[in-house]
């Protein structure tokens, strides 16, 4: 997928501009009249403060319909989760928090969230989107946007799509370039970019259940595809196409100046890349193996209280009026991240680079949520720099294994 900076610059209102907000409920339960809706008279949603313009026409055609006021208070992204879970008890918190996805092991270990009645509408989700909006078999979120990584190419250097990591490397140098791609480590590693990679050799960090849950007895990381992966590590660790020197500066600043043509990132980089005026085209994440390099996806979306006292109403609310085009477009515009409802992300995907991240998050997995991810985070890391740099990949792979084992344990 390819576009330039005008193109991107411009879509801005292109799927948007004729929004209407006013007539987004279609059937909704008359909240005002339930019986929990009858507790209260207004319905209290935090919301990044960046995304509060965006909801407004939602909150107030609720208003309108069922007299329920919707008030939305704009906080810190850094500290809405926390400020949650400690309000959440005393009764004090929202009936709405908008947050992200990966909390949901916490929120629901500290009995903070309620369930989700998505009823017919939840065929209408990107399937990652609702995947990721269970734990243990129950919805607790309404979602809204989904992000993953993808490979930014910059296609007056490389015109064509690499068709797998050699390949990508391959491109890069034939071109010239001592260092064809650049992807975010530092010393103590990334794994989050690297997943991708890691997938392809078939090593998820946990497997799943019948129902798809991730399950924490069955670590993955150490099935024979981790080991293949860390010896794989180590070998593009020492032809220095890993290095964990380059943060996230230094591999912006590297493809920025054309010294690398491929990157591997995420949306919230592009618009630095088209500003340069460089020619993007969003490509799949190049696999080393041939099978499928699957991101992880990291979906956003909304959470009630399990202390609400208007539990119908905030329901209501975020499946009839959040969980509209329009409205999802709303927030598609306040923030350039794929809408999760899919008529929203088609609409969305009318874009090149939004059409490109699109197509890459078909084959990305949602990010563990469950409490034992902690345990994973802590070590993963930190071994697999060790690798880029040089240590024994099966002693270290070994080593995180075994420590991960025991932390969940």
């Amino acid at each position: 997928m390819k576009v330039n900076k005008k193109s991107w610059l411009a879509f801005g209102g292109l799927a948007v501009a004729s929004i209407v907000l006013g007539g987004c409920a279609s059937g909704g339960a008359d909240a005002g009249s339930s019986d929990e809706g009858d507790a209260t008279s207004t319905l209290t949603v935090w919301v990044d403060s960046e995304r509060v313009d965006a909801l407004q026409g939602a909150a107030d055609a609720y208003s309108d319909k069922t007299g329920v006021k919707v008030d939305l208070v704009g906080k810190d992204v850094s500290t809405i989760k926390d400020d949650f879970i400690q309000q959440a008890p005393t009764g004090k918190g929202p009936d709405v928090v908008m947050g992200a996805h990966d909390w949901l092991g916490e929120l629901s270990t500290n009995g903070v969230v309620a369930p989700i009645e998505l009823g017919d509408t939840s065929a209408d989700y990107l399937p990652v989107a609702l995947q990721a909006s269970n734990y243990e078999g129950t919805t607790y979120m309404l979602p809204y946007a989904v992000e993953n990584i993808a490979i930014l190419r910059n296609a007056d250097l490389i015109p064509e799509a690499a068709t797998s990591f050699d390949d990508m490397i391959a491109k890069g140098q034939a071109a010239g370039l001592t260092t064809p791609f650049v992807v975010e480590q530092g010393a103590e590693g990334n794994p989050y970019h690297l997943y991708p990679f890691q997938t392809a050799f078939g090593a998820p960090v946990f497997g799943t259940d019948a129902e798809g849950n991730y399950d924490p007895t069955d670590l993955q990381l150490g099935s024979a595809g981790g080991f293949e992966f860390a010896n794989w590590l180590g070998a593009q660790g020492a032809a220095g196409n890993f290095n964990t020197d380059i943060d996230g500066d230094i591999a912006k600043t590297k493809f920025l100046e054309g010294e690398a043509a491929f990157w591997l990132t995420g949306p919230w980089n592009v618009g630095t890349a088209t500003d340069a005026g460089i020619n993007v085209a969003i490509d799949p994440v190049p696999s080393p193996t041939g099978a499928v390099a699957s991101p992880f996806a990291g979906v956003k979306g909304f959470f009630v209280s399990s202390e609400s006292d208007n539990k119908v109403a905030a329901n209501d609310f975020l499946v009839n009026y959040i969980g509209t085009e329009d409205v999802q477009l709303e927030l598609f515009k306040a923030g350039n991240v794929l809408p999760a409802l899919t008529a929203a992300a088609d609409t969305a995907a009318a874009d090149p680079i939004i059409a490109g991240f699109q197509a890459v998050g078909a084959d990305a997995v949602p990010m563990p949520a469950i409490p034992a991810m902690g345990a994973v985070w802590q070590f993963w890391g930190v071994a697999e720099a060790a690798i880029i740099n040089g240590a024994d990949p099966t002693a270290t792979w070994q080593k995180l294994t075994d420590d991960v084992s025991a932390a969940i344990k």
